[in-house]
């Protein structure tokens, strides 16, 4: 999800909807994240909300990851001009007790409203392949 004009305000939730059908499977969750050279912190904290098809909190937690070398300031992932992506776990090896609909709340955490220089957010779901 694009972020206006690289702007994430704190009341502006990023919601991501899926469908988990395979209860049997465990699942991992990354987040897609892409800013800019200027973002101003080397780090985010954001809240994130699961929620089943009756609005019921599935789980939630308050996560920190980094984007920039605390000490060189150097970006980490990949980089095309001054926007880079990087792709972070975010839930890992999480099994569904049921099948349905789900939706993935976020939000960020920072101190600074809005937050600056964010340019995509994004969810990525991938089933954990079975032990051999």
């Amino acid at each position: 999800m694009d972020i206006p004009s690289m702007k994430w305000h704190k009341d502006s939730v990023l919601v991501f909807n899926f469908e988990i059908k395979d209860t049997l499977s465990r699942y991992n969750f990354y987040y897609n994240v892409r800013n800019t050279l200027s973002y101003p912190f080397y780090n985010m904290y954001v809240t994130y909300y699961m929620l089943d098809s009756l609005n019921r909190r599935v789980s939630s937690d308050l996560q920190t990851f980094d984007l920039l070398h605390p000490k060189t300031g150097k970006p980490y992932g990949d980089g095309l001009g001054d926007i880079y992506s990087r792709s972070l776990l975010a839930l890992k090896n999480v099994r569904f007790k049921k099948p349905g609909k789900f939706s993935f709340k976020l939000k960020h955490y920072m101190r600074l409203d809005p937050l600056p220089e964010v340019v995509s957010m994004g969810l990525r779901i991938e089933k954990v392949p079975p032990l051999k």
